[in-house]
């Protein structure tokens, strides 16, 4: 096959030109242009709200009220429906899961495109060939089971699996791997060669800047919805992309500023997490560890760790079943109920901010306020100016890009949607921040920012806690670092000793100390 960069001597599989959309009198894109060759990989790049969620929806036939022109198999294209772009051969993996959570594994990789025989439904050719799809993934999952029985990041496994079952030549992935741990991260890249071998052509958004320059040939680049150039990756280097994408320079990408450490802000003695009816193993099994104020403290551990349920388990979402000690600043609680953690001072971001983070359909002020309502209440009466005022104080300095405080969150990009609820846990005053992914599916700049609002909440006394799948993140950001597997600790180290080699093999279960 010739090289995908060879544009003359290989048919181009899409190509979009002067492509213009607007939301009312808002220009979201303005005269776009993408194209992509049979056997590539070309990443799409840009910050939240650049615009490349709206052109692959208008690549998947789910607005069709734009204008200017798609050439797809050297055919021009005017897509009226999804159903029009996957007849083309047009499969998108969408950021947010389009699973349904009761529905077996089989039953979503089929919704839409079910076999039958003689006008019955054939579930055992559906099962078998689910089953074989999931194997090339190494998912030893029966195809039976119910999707929300599983973990998100083998959810977000099953979703790539499903977009991936019907021979499609076109393949869209938006953040494919925002919940996925390394080692899957690398089976999926495997598949990606296999696809480019196969002829396909892989459009790819990503805000993890190794992942770009692992598998990119080349990067195309939006913001503000305006087309701002394409490059082959060897040609674009890291400094100039970001340049590019946010239209300044970064002085630093993780800049991780001298901790002021004080006492102990939170002490966990022997947590323990049971298992459940179908896993009954231990899901966080007898873990101490401490972190000091102005101090933090990084969590590591492949997918079934049980890291995120580390902190639950501190947060109190089990209740009464989790056992152990904590300590907040000296003082011994038990963790029976969020309710009772966020009172002593404790706040959990969760991994998943459209489920256990936000309220979609409330505005951002409602959501903001959420979990500190008593303090703008007075005998039960809501007190909106004081409300509003605090929504307004704390958005600010988060500096939140919205058009309005009573804009709904399902209409912010997800770097802003993030600063909601980050918004709603510094509005309780928090002692201890736990973070899990803080950073997921936000792009570079917000990012940035994002890091410099954890250098500044050390600074002001509060200990962190903070789990994240980006191992540069992890290192660059972390005064020390635990590493988890199967519930319990397996490595400590501090911030000079931390490298990649020893975090993955303390997740893989080999004990170390340093």
């Amino acid at each position: 096959m010739a090289s995908p960069l060879d544009q003359n001597a290989t048919s181009c599989l899409l190509n979009m030109q002067n492509i213009f959309k607007s939301f009312g009198s808002v220009d979201v894109l303005m005269d776009v242009n993408f194209d992509l060759y049979p056997g590539e990989v070309h990443i799409l790049a840009g910050e939240n709200g650049a615009g490349k969620s709206t052109l692959i929806k208008i690549l998947g036939g789910v607005y069709t009220d734009g204008s200017g022109s798609m050439v797809v198999n050297d055919k021009e294209v005017d897509f009226k429906s999804v159903q029009d772009a996957t007849s083309a051969g047009i499969s998108i993996i969408h950021q947010e899961l389009s699973l349904i959570g009761p529905l077996s594994v089989w039953e979503n990789i089929f919704l839409g495109k079910e076999k039958s025989s003689y006008q019955w439904l054939d579930k055992s050719h559906m099962v078998d060939y689910s089953r074989k799809i999931l194997e090339k993934f190494d998912l030893d999952i029966n195809p039976k089971r119910a999707v929300d029985e599983f973990s998100i990041g083998i959810q977000q496994m099953i979703e790539i699996a499903k977009a991936l079952a019907f021979n499609a030549r076109i393949i869209v992935m938006d953040e494919p791997t925002s919940a996925l741990t390394e080692p899957e991260v690398k089976k999926l890249f495997k598949i990606i060669e296999q696809l480019k071998e196969q002829g396909c052509g892989i459009v790819y958004i990503t805000h993890k800047m190794e992942e770009i320059y692992s598998i990119a040939d080349r990067i195309t680049v939006l913001r503000d919805g305006q087309y701002i150039g394409t490059e082959t990756a060897e040609n674009l280097p890291s400094e100039k992309l970001i340049q590019w994408m946010v239209g300044r320079e970064l002085d630093q990408q993780f800049p991780r500023h001298a901790p002021h450490v004080g006492d102990t802000g939170l002490q966990v003695t022997d947590l323990f997490v049971p298992g459940t009816a179908t896993n009954p193993a231990p899901r966080v099994n007898h873990v101490s560890f401490s972190v000091k104020a102005g101090e933090i403290l990084g969590i590591a551990g492949l997918q079934g760790s049980g890291n995120s349920e580390l902190l639950n388990g501190i947060f109190g979402t089990y209740g009464k079943s989790a056992k152990g000690s904590i300590k907040i600043d000296g003082a011994e609680y038990i963790p029976d109920s969020p309710a009772a953690s966020i009172q002593r001072g404790l706040a959990l971001l969760t991994n998943d901010r459209k489920t256990n983070g936000l309220v979609m359909d409330l505005n951002i002020i409602e959501n903001a306020t959420l979990a500190s309502l008593p303090a703008y209440s007075r005998r039960l009466w809501l007190k909106p100016a004081a409300e509003s005022k605090a929504a307004k104080d704390i958005t600010k300095s988060l500096r939140l890009k919205a058009e309005s405080l009573y804009q709904y969150v399902d209409a912010l990009s997800g770097g802003n949607q993030q600063k909601v609820v980050m918004a709603k846990w510094i509005l309780t005053h928090p002692k201890v921040l736990l973070l899990d992914e803080p950073t997921r599916g936000v792009d570079i700049g917000a990012k940035h920012e994002i890091y410099e609002l954890m250098n500044q909440w050390t600074k002001d006394g509060i200990a962190i806690v903070l789990i994240t799948s980006e191992m540069p993140e992890l290192l660059a950001m972390s005064d020390r670092i635990i590493v988890m597997h199967r519930g319990q600790v397996t490595a400590e180290f501090d911030r000079d000793n931390a490298t990649q080699e020893k975090i993955l093999t303390a997740a893989l279960g080999e004990r170390k100390t340093a």
